[in-house]
């Protein structure tokens, strides 16, 4: 993991992804993408394993209990679309259930859907808990924790998930499996961050490098 302030905070950002802040014992997720594969299927586009879900529910069990997060926070597209939410299998919605169970759970709306209305927890457009701004997209208005344009660098050939921070703002990777991404560089992510801002790598290890801007 890769320990950083923002603002008044310390902050830990995961191998998986996740986002941890363990004064107020809470973990941050963005870009679930639950159902990726079923709407993919569904609207007529590539057939992907029907294993995504799982694979990120697992994650997610895991980095809860390894740090006892008591409130998460799911920053947006939690769901590939709305339908994709009333689609989920039955055991992946009693293993989601349970993780939520004697939580607090927060779902910010995202651009693909507005949370899934039907599984509890509360349901905001963003949120401020102390110094910090929680919302899907990055906006001029800072410190904030955002989501939404799940960013990636190329680090020994290889395309890696990553973090990218600065003194304002994080902008978490996808928490989600088979979800694409937008590569550091692109003059979206380019024009939001500040000069010195970070790249932290995700995989086995969370691994902090300037952040590339070039291709």
């Amino acid at each position: 993991m890769y320990r950083f302030p923002l603002s008044s905070a310390e902050l830990f950002a995961l191998p998986s992804g996740a986002l941890h802040w363990p004064a107020e014992r809470l973990l941050v997720v963005s870009d679930l993408h639950f159902g990726k594969s079923e709407r993919l299927a569904r609207r007529g586009g590539a057939l992907l394993p029907p294993f995504e879900t799982r694979d990120t529910l697992r994650r997610l069990d895991d980095d809860l209990e390894a740090t006892g997060a008591r409130v998460v926070i799911c920053l947006g597209d939690s769901f590939d679309d709305l339908a994709a939410a009333d689609a989920m299998d039955a055991d992946d919605q009693l293993w989601l259930t349970r993780l939520m169970a004697g939580r607090e759970w927060i779902w910010i709306e995202g651009n693909h859907d507005a949370g899934p209305l039907a599984l509890g927890g509360s349901h905001r457009a963003e949120m401020v808990i102390g110094p910090l701004a929680f919302r899907h997209i990055a906006t001029a208005e800072t410190p904030e924790i955002s989501g939404h344009y799940h960013p990636k660098l190329r680090l020994a050939g290889q395309a890696r998930r990553c973090f990218l921070l600065d003194a304002a703002r994080v902008i978490l990777p996808a928490y989600g499996s088979y979800t694409g991404g937008l590569w550091s560089h692109d003059p979206a992510l380019t024009a939001l961050m500040q000069p010195d801002a970070l790249a932290v790598a995700i995989g086995k290890t969370a691994l902090p490098l300037p952040m590339p801007r070039k291709g």
